[in-house]
């Protein structure tokens, strides 16, 4: 029989191979922006329109697909380009209807000033609960487009450093200084593979960008901004309670999360299991005592485990030491089950007789909450599974060379809440377009086949 592979819905790679024009377009048709430019142009009423609400803001978008750092460099951009201005809506030389009713012949610019760009800009900063309701629509319409969207999410932080390098002691504000940001600090460490442990240490002073998203599709689900010095596991709390109260259904089809050791944390760990019915897939930190390698089981005379959760059984004679085969999860029980390694490899134990771990064992996960999980570190699954959580990294990877947030001029929490909030629904409405896309050339495929 002929197996026909199933295509892939979405892959990032699609976005990155079109062109700015084509991306922009996407952008454009398919962000669920009209309740936006609705408020925005009652704003107006009836000021002066030379430059139309709704062509600035696509204007704002353009800026971010085309990774324009500063307005300057958009207004060049707007000028040489013609089909960009086309595509915005600067059609040409407009003249506002005050003028009109006057009588004047004055005609405005084709590229909007700096000054325009600058008033519509603080504009959106009122808006930024708008902003975030595109974000939830545009999130809800993937979950509608791929049917398995949050089943694996990926929790993640991102330093983004502030155009200002130090505190300022005038804590005034005056639309230049960044008085919001503070200095954060991410610790990494390891092992060598001569055994030689490692650890580097990275500071700066800005921001914090956590972000939640789908592992599979390398998606955002959900995010927020915060000084550098907030503390990656308490915002993973409050994200998920903000999730758990505005927009449930997304824990609810969530199956597994991954994180790194960063969110190593009993409280979050029991928080996803008990209270969302997510697996948490999270590197451990070594928090054992210098020397300690094992500890024994409670209630077994020969078996021990370590920090990672790896079990180990001892012959009851020759005191060898194995490795314990996984034997799986017991939700019912919240148990893992530990397989006696000479009977699954069939390796020969001269204390078989009589060691009551030739059966197997059990271990509930009130042992150890951060070392015995649902899906059992020892296992090749918690490696797959955990193998996702660069998805996140990906994501944030893709923000500083896609959306120019490696080098930026944006000062206070809320111009950068606003700006993030932006750069990630372009992200969003681009991998709708192109589904929608795709299944549309599909669909017409079908009906030409017909």
């Amino acid at each position: 029989m002929a197996i026909i592979p199933q295509q892939t819905l979405f892959m990032w790679s699609e976005i990155e191979n079109l062109g700015d024009l084509e991306r922009l377009r996407l952008v454009i048709e398919y962000m669920p922006d009209e309740e936006l430019m609705d408020k925005l142009e009652r704003e107006r009423k009836n000021g002066r329109d030379d430059y139309p609400v709704r062509a600035m803001w696509n204007a704002v978008l353009a800026g971010v697909v085309y990774q324009h750092i500063s307005v300057e460099s958009l207004r060049r951009e707007l000028s040489r380009n013609g089909q960009l201005r086309q595509m915005c809506g600067f059609y040409g030389f407009n003249t506002s209807r005050r003028r009109r009713r006057i009588g004047s012949t004055k005609k405005t610019e084709i590229v909007p000033p700096a000054w325009v760009f600058t008033r519509f800009l603080k504009k959106l900063l009122k808006h930024k609960k708008e902003i975030d309701e595109i974000f939830k629509k545009l999130v809800e319409q993937l979950r509608g487009l791929l049917p398995d969207f949050g089943k694996d999410l990926a929790i993640d932080s991102k330093a983004i450093s502030s155009l200002a390098k130090r505190e300022n002691k005038n804590k005034g504000a005056d639309g230049r200084r960044d008085k919001d940001a503070d200095w954060g600090k991410k610790e990494y460490r390891g092992v060598r593979e001569d055994g030689t442990t490692w650890e580097k240490i990275v500071k700066w002073f800005g921001y914090k960008l956590h972000l939640i998203v789908d592992a599979n599709y390398e998606l955002p689900v959900a995010y927020s901004v915060t000084k550098a010095s907030v503390s990656d596991i308490s915002e993973a709390h409050r994200m998920l309670d903000a999730l758990k109260e505005e927009r449930p259904e997304i824990l609810e089809a969530c199956e597994a999360m991954e994180a790194d050791r960063g969110y190593d944390d009993g409280k979050l760990i029991i928080k996803l299991y008990d209270e969302y019915g997510i697996k948490p897939v999270i590197d451990i930190r070594n928090c054992w005592k210098d020397g300690e390698e094992t500890r024994q089981l409670s209630g077994f005379e020969n078996v021990a485990y370590n920090y990672k959760g790896n079990v180990y059984c001892y012959c009851l004679e020759t005191g060898e030491k194995r490795e314990m085969a996984v034997g799986g999860f017991e939700e019912d029980r919240k148990t893992l089950k530990k397989l006696c390694p000479a009977k699954q490899y069939g390796l020969s134990c001269r204390c078989m007789d009589k060691c009551r771990v030739k059966q197997g064992i059990r271990i509930k996960l009130e042992v150890d909450r951060r070392i015995f999980t649902p899906i059992d570190r020892a296992s090749y699954k918690w490696e797959r599974c955990y193998s996702k959580r660069t998805a996140a990294e990906r994501v944030n990877s893709r923000l500083d060379e896609s959306f120019g947030f490696e080098k930026h001029y944006i000062r206070g929490k809320t111009k950068m809440s606003a700006r993030c909030g932006i750069a990630l629904c372009v992200m969003l409405a681009m991998a709708v377009g192109r589904i929608k896309q795709k299944q549309a050339d599909k669909m017409r495929s079908l009906v030409r086949s017909a």
